[in-house]
């Protein structure tokens, strides 16, 4: 079947599949099979857990891209367009490449049912394979084990946090879901776990599947100094110190120091300085505007929520907070962990049949922060909160954070386009 437009290849495929996320290898497995794609040059680093995945392999991708490296970049969901998932030297794929990546992946599926997210990652390696890359650094989209990602075998695997989400899909418990996390990683290869207080399991999956285990805290630390605004690293005989503060969060960029270190990359002080001081992401405390200040992040569990918090505290007056959520996130530890953070939130529906509504998120708020009942207001879209908070936020010379769900920030960032 052939399409004009990726716009109408990304309706076509998402109507190939009954269901929107359906776990499993076999389908995918066998159109890679099919396809007989040809490895990177140098390695595969494939990057799963519940937080810290995108400014992980952003980091990584920057890095490797800094030192002449060609790297291919996937990752999910988008924002804005498609093509964000995409990307080669760090720059989104055009359209042209994607739907003649889609034409590949459809003559050779046949009679296969593929999701929508199977379609996309086959796209994604195809183009990685037609461009002969050093380097393809794949960001996991749910889980690890037995999400379509872990389809290639890699190199690197690389579980940077474990925290309850997608407890539906994943279990209901840390044990279980960094078994499901860790199963990204391949025999004799490298496994590099950034997991905090890492759960058990994380060890004894390692050690089932022959992986070479690396953990923060055990064989690579971190220390930071608030004082001086700077942070400093040790591991594998190696150390780094004076590492500016980077914008990403510092647990993070730790792992990644690791990821190089253990893969032989021998970085260098001035280039992991370099790294720190321009590695951004999308929707990670991203400043995006000023008078007033207008930060978004998509924060949308307790893990993030945490990490919010403490962004929040280097700013000088209490933001405004415009959210928005999905209900089946765990909206009232989010809530916890913020609702003093803010002096006025601004909580808006969002729509589709994820979406939570507005009166449930201030609920929760007020049930942590009774003083603040004459600080919230519900609207109906995140334009509309957004719109009010700005009056406030202008009138009494605060910042406004947007954040919540990814559904929240591309709301926020399809505004100004």
């Amino acid at each position: 079947m052939t399409h004009t437009s990726l716009a109408s290849w990304l309706s076509y495929i998402e109507s190939q599949h009954p269901s929107e996320i359906e776990l499993g290898l076999d389908r995918g497995a066998k159109v890679l099979d099919r396809l007989n794609l040809s490895r990177p040059k140098h390695k595969v680093i494939t990057v799963a857990g519940t937080n810290g995945k995108g400014s992980t392999c952003a980091m990584l991708t920057q890095y490797l891209c800094a030192q002449g490296y060609s790297v291919g970049t996937y990752t999910s969901p988008h924002f804005l367009v498609f093509n964000e998932r995409v990307a080669l030297n760090n720059t989104p794929c055009d359209d042209d490449i994607l739907c003649r990546a889609f034409e590949v992946i459809e003559a050779a599926r046949g009679d296969i049912p593929l999701t929508y997210f199977e379609f996309s990652t086959l796209a994604a390696l195809w183009i990685f394979e037609e461009s002969c890359l050093d380097y393809w650094v794949l960001e996991v989209g749910l889980g690890g084990r037995l999400d379509s990602v872990n389809m290639v075998d890699t190199d690197v695997a690389v579980v940077t946090s474990i925290s309850l989400d997608h407890v539906d899909w994943l279990g209901d418990n840390l044990d279980v879901i960094a078994r499901e996390k860790t199963g990204i990683a391949r025999k004799d290869k490298l496994l590099i776990s950034g997991v905090v207080n890492p759960p058990i399991t994380i060890a004894e999956t390692a050690l089932e599947i022959g992986a070479y285990l690396k953990q923060k805290g055990e064989d690579f630390s971190f220390i930071s100094d608030s004082d001086i605004c700077t942070w400093s690293w040790s591991g594998h005989g190696q150390s780094f110190s004076n590492l500016p503060m980077p914008s990403l969060p510092l647990q993070n960029a730790a792992t990644v120091i690791a990821v190089l270190v253990y893969m032989g990359l021998d970085p260098k002080q001035d280039d992991l300085v370099s790294l720190f001081h321009t590695a951004e992401l999308t929707g990670r405390f991203q400043k995006v505007s000023s008078a007033p200040d207008v930060f978004i992040d998509v924060a949308h569990n307790p893990e993030a929520a945490i990490e919010l918090a403490y962004r929040i505290e280097d700013l000088s007056k209490s933001p405004i907070a415009v959210c928005g959520m999905l209900k089946d996130k765990d909206i009232s530890r989010v809530v916890e962990h913020l609702a003093s953070s803010f002096s006025d939130w601004y909580c808006c529906d969002l729509s589709g049949p994820r979406g939570a509504k507005a009166e449930e998120i201030i609920d929760n708020v007020l049930r942590n922060s009774p003083n603040l009942s004459q600080c919230v207001s519900v609207f109906d879209s995140v334009q509309a909160a957004f719109s009010a908070a700005l009056v406030k936020a202008k009138k009494e010379q605060r910042s406004i954070i947007v954040f919540g769900s990814f559904i929240t920030v591309s709301d926020y960032l399809a505004l100004s386009q």
